[in-house]
């Protein structure tokens, strides 16, 4: 089983925690991750992308010329596609992107990334992370007792109002619960700073 140091919230160690080896310490699936990661940015698109057709630009409610007789190619419509300022054909068309990823796979994902951050020594756990109030300050602080640099992502058990309105003004830092994990932020992130009771949280749905 992996162990990690446990830390205060002034940067001491405090003891050493044992990790879930199906949950931190399995062998990170690259595949599976790439297909998780292009799953959500494809969801995180509007699809708003329009263009006219024939039908929607205006003019066109007569012929440009007469059939016959002018020397000139026929046409029926100023709104046909080869015109300036004519309709487009087969331009883009409001749509969905949002597809399914297996709960499975996805889960899978969030495991090899978990266990990645443990092999690569950015995940820190601290045993306890609460604010009496809300005071960005504080969080600062914490982090960099922590030694926490750049960008990094606090994963909480649940929502905790002090701490997520703390951290969220400081440049490169966000906040997520184990319920609202994806593993895009997770990556983006270099660092993983975690609770305790986010770690048995973590073990609890992914194990």
């Amino acid at each position: 089983m992996p162990k990690i140091d446990v830390y205060d919230v002034n940067g001491k160690k405090v003891k050493e925690l044992e990790l879930n080896e199906s949950v931190f310490g399995i062998e990170p699936n690259e595949n599976v991750v790439h297909s998780v990661v292009l799953n959500y940015l494809a969801n995180q698109r509007q699809g708003t992308q329009n263009t006219k057709t024939r039908a929607e630009v205006s003019g066109g409610g007569r012929k440009p010329w007469r059939q016959k007789g002018t020397g000139r190619a026929r046409q029926g419509s100023i709104r046909a596609p080869q015109w300036i300022k004519g309709g487009i054909a087969l331009g883009p068309r409001p749509r969905s992107y949002v597809y399914k990823v297996n709960k499975k796979e996805r889960a899978l994902a969030v495991r090899s990334v978990l266990s990645a951050k443990v092999q690569e020594q950015e995940l820190v756990v601290v045993d306890k992370l609460s604010l009496k109030e809300i005071k960005t300050a504080e969080m600062v602080k914490t982090l960099a007792n922590l030694k926490v640099e750049g960008k990094a992502v606090v994963l909480l058990p649940a929502n905790d109002v002090n701490v997520q309105k703390s951290a969220r003004n400081i440049e490169g830092v966000k906040t997520l619960t184990v319920d609202t994990i994806n593993v895009y932020d997770l990556l983006k992130y270099n660092k993983l700073v975690v609770t305790e009771d986010t770690v048995k949280k973590l073990e609890e749905v992914y194990a």
